[in-house]
């Protein structure tokens, strides 16, 4: 009797690296994002979806990788929180969050990044209730949320400032605002 395989294989982009894989089925998107590709930037926080510490982008849409399986990213583009920063230059985002202390153990801020990456890409403007609406899947326990919102109304801010520079900030969010 011939052996049975549970084996997938699998072709995905991250972080615009391309990337083929032999997985199991069942393999969730953030054990393939951390285990297969050491990529450990996308947190493990509650494994309900409650949290949004391993939120990534898929596809352009924002997405927590605990409820995703990493065969339905097949054929897909992912960006993790490692994809923002370019040739060690942080990102506007990135830069927004250290500049108004909107993390205190860092652990939900990854998720939060690539949350507000998802929004300014969809809305380069948005009100504080935009904001608090894109980011009511990520929780934090560490600290208040106000940084969190003045940090992202000045990330849209300095996203709207790269694009019209042309810079990389503004084109990782339009890119993810085309998808």
């Amino acid at each position: 009797m011939p052996e049975r395989s549970d084996g997938v294989s699998i072709s995905v982009t991250v972080n615009g690296r391309r990337h083929q894989a032999e997985i199991e089925a069942r393999l969730l998107l953030v054990d393939f994002i951390r285990e297969n590709l050491n990529l450990t930037g996308t947190h493990i926080g509650c494994d309900t979806s409650f949290c949004g510490a391993c939120t990534v982008l898929l596809n352009g849409s924002s997405v927590k990788s605990c409820t995703v399986l990493a065969v339905h990213a097949a054929g897909g583009e992912v960006t993790t929180v490692e994809g923002l920063a370019k040739d060690g230059e942080l990102h506007p985002i990135q830069q927004a969050f250290k500049d108004h202390y909107a993390l205190q153990c860092g652990y939900c801020t990854p998720g939060l990044l690539m949350s507000t990456c998802h929004l300014l890409a969809r809305n380069p403007n948005p009100t504080e209730k935009d904001i608090r609406k894109a980011i009511a899947g990520n929780c934090c326990r560490c600290t208040g949320y106000q940084n969190i919102y003045d940090a992202i109304a000045d990330a849209a801010a300095r996203v709207s400032a790269a694009r019209a520079a042309g810079t990389h900030g503004g084109r990782a969010a339009a890119s993810a605002e085309a998808r």
